[in-house]
């Protein structure tokens, strides 16, 4: 941790509040971080279009090539998300401890669902006191697990999926991931669940960057600016 020292005083003598700096998130995670926002982006942007294709456009079909510019987007967005998911599994084994957050819950502690309550009443506007936590509050661990990294995955195995049927049975898409269609025979059901991720995830997206907005302003704490800096600030010094 390092601690930004009060100076004396300002140019009109008045005292500056000494401010907290902690080091939380590593570059491969603030990285990672933002080339996942712009891959969700990309693929909820094209994918929404795939499953409601524009309307027909005129002259001659083999003069517009359109949809398959949409649908090569998607592809190449939905690789460009998997490998750096993949790298970012790889990092939260040799990374600090906040690179690990995301992807559990501790189900079995007292202390964390005791903390979780809090959490859920400081969003609620039923308590006036914020905690402060150095990486992820309890509540946030809970809903990234939840509501993001659950369905991200869940997306990248039924995407790939629905790949396979065009890349064909022997292709490595459906060597690994055709068990697919073992657990939902129906290729449509497994568009419209792969559909539906999609809106699980921007429905968190909105509310991960109000949330975010929130914290920086009412708890006094850098949650915005830490994914750029990879520094958490504590605005307010406790004493």
């Amino acid at each position: 941790m390092s601690v930004n020292k009060p100076l004396a005083g300002d140019s009109h003598g008045e005292a500056v509040v000494e401010r907290e700096t902690v080091y939380v998130y590593e570059a491969p995670v603030r990285i990672w971080h933002w080339v996942n926002a712009f891959a969700i982006f990309m693929l909820a942007l094209t994918g929404y279009f795939i499953g409601t294709p524009l309307p027909s456009m005129p002259g001659e079909a083999s003069a517009h090539f359109l949809m398959g510019y949409i649908r090569f987007a998607h592809f190449a967005a939905g690789q460009i998300l998997t490998v750096f998911l993949l790298l970012r599994i790889y990092w939260a084994f040799v990374g600090n401890p906040h690179a690990r957050q995301i992807f559990y819950v501790p189900f079995w502690s007292g202390q964390y669902w005791k903390e979780w309550l809090h959490e859920v009443k400081w969003y609620s506007f039923l308590t006036s006191q914020p905690k402060k936590y150095i990486g992820h509050n309890p509540l946030a661990q809970f809903s990234m697990f939840l509501a993001f990294t659950v369905p991200l995955v869940f997306m990248v195995v039924t995407g790939f999926a629905l790949y396979s049927e065009g890349a064909g049975r022997d292709s490595w898409q459906y060597a690994l991931f055709g068990w697919v269609f073992s657990i939902w025979p129906n290729s449509q059901d497994v568009h419209t669940y792969h559909h539906f991720g999609m809106w699980v995830i921007l429905l968190f997206v909105m509310i991960h960057i109000y949330v975010a907005v929130r914290e920086d302003i009412m708890s006094r704490q850098s949650i915005i600016s830490s994914m750029i800096s990879g520094e958490r600030l504590f605005k307010d010094r406790e004493d």
